[in-house]
């Protein structure tokens, strides 16, 4: 998930029909709870296994897994290289981890967290990682090799490649036999059919700069790419149309939807907010709330039961001055500082 990082933003937008304009307030969202963790390393993506209500935490060479009702630490996956996202088939009683160091998958057991087996993806840098029910199979989005790697979920058995026409992000599936997934450096979106294990559409993404994470609305057909000039894209997932340009924060990088409270939800690192929108039908959105959580609170998960969003940040020191070796610093993490977010609603 490099989106983030990527420094083109565009300032300036305009509103489109649908979508409201006034400033939100904040319609009872709030960070209701933070689960410091602290610790070293990056982070990437956070999971949530609906069913058994665990929490999975990206932390660089570990992941750490909580109790999503309390945030009580359960137990690590370690031994892992440079972490990006997990996936779990809760049906099938197993769990995948993207090493992008590694270029391979981890295997787990979620009810144990012991490592079952370690596969090689045959691709550079493997980051976002998706279970389709329907195919049955686990697709790793490879961010160095413009590629989808396809493994059988239940063998382990790497199946093939799938060519991508660009850098992908964030990918979704219906559950119906499509799979969809972000190209962020050509701002365009892919349908993906998992059986055929080939692209089937490429759409652009219209007023979307550098797509990041992707949500979709099965029920409605409705896909929600955020984008780095502060803008959610929503797309007809059928037809690729465009649908509505909604403003969010700056610096997103996940999305998600809440289909029992019809919301998508934006988490924005840069500005250290949470979007909150509704979907008023499929075609118009409103922005609930603009909720302060914290800069670089960028990745979340969705809890649909409680409409809990997770999010995990911390806090960093200032910036070192640039130098010929590292003319572009980054700011180093506080010590410690590492924490979970829970963001809730007063009405739920």
């Amino acid at each position: 998930m490099k989106a983030f990082g990527i420094a083109v933003v565009v300032a300036l937008m305009s509103l489109v029909s649908g979508i409201a304009a006034a400033k939100p307030a904040n319609a009872g969202w709030h960070v209701a709870a933070r689960h410091v963790l602290g610790g070293s390393g990056g982070w990437d993506y956070l999971a949530l296994d609906q069913a058994a209500q665990r929490l999975y935490v990206s932390r660089s060479d570990r992941v750490i897994v909580l109790d999503a009702k309390d945030g009580r630490q359960l137990g690590e996956i370690d031994g892992l290289s440079g972490v990006h996202g997990i996936a779990v088939a809760h049906a099938l009683r197993r769990g995948f981890i993207s090493n992008g160091h590694a270029d391979t998958v981890t295997v787990f057991d979620p009810s144990t967290l012991k490592t079952l087996q370690t596969i090689a993806v045959h691709g550079h840098d493997p980051d976002a990682i998706l279970y389709d029910p329907y195919s049955k199979r686990v697709f790793t989005f490879n961010g160095d090799s413009n590629s989808s790697s396809v493994i059988d979920a239940a063998t382990g058995k790497l199946l093939g490649a799938i060519p991508l026409p660009g850098r992908p992000e964030f990918a979704v599936s219906d559950g119906r036999g499509h799979v969809y997934d972000n190209i962020t450096d050509k701002h365009e979106l892919v349908a993906i059919d998992p059986m055929a294990m080939k692209v089937t559409h490429v759409w652009a993404l219209a007023d979307c700069r550098y797509p990041s994470g992707l949500a979709i609305d099965v029920a409605h057909r409705r896909l929600f790419s955020v984008c780095q000039n502060r803008t959610m894209a929503v797309t007809d997932a059928d037809t690729g149309k465009a649908i509505a340009s909604v403003p969010i924060g700056a610096g997103p990088d996940a999305a998600q939807f809440d289909p029992k409270r019809q919301l998508v939800f934006s988490s924005n690192g840069r500005s250290g907010t949470l979007t909150v929108v509704h979907e008023e039908d499929p075609d118009h959105y409103r922005v609930l709330a603009e909720v302060p959580t914290q800069q670089s609170a960028r990745t979340m998960a969705l809890d649909e039961a409680s409409g809990r969003i997770y999010l995990s940040a911390a806090r960093f020191g200032p910036r070192p001055a640039p130098g010929k070796a590292d003319p572009h610093p980054r700011p180093m993490v506080k010590p410690g500082s590492f924490a979970v977010l829970v963001v809730a609603n007063a009405a739920d």
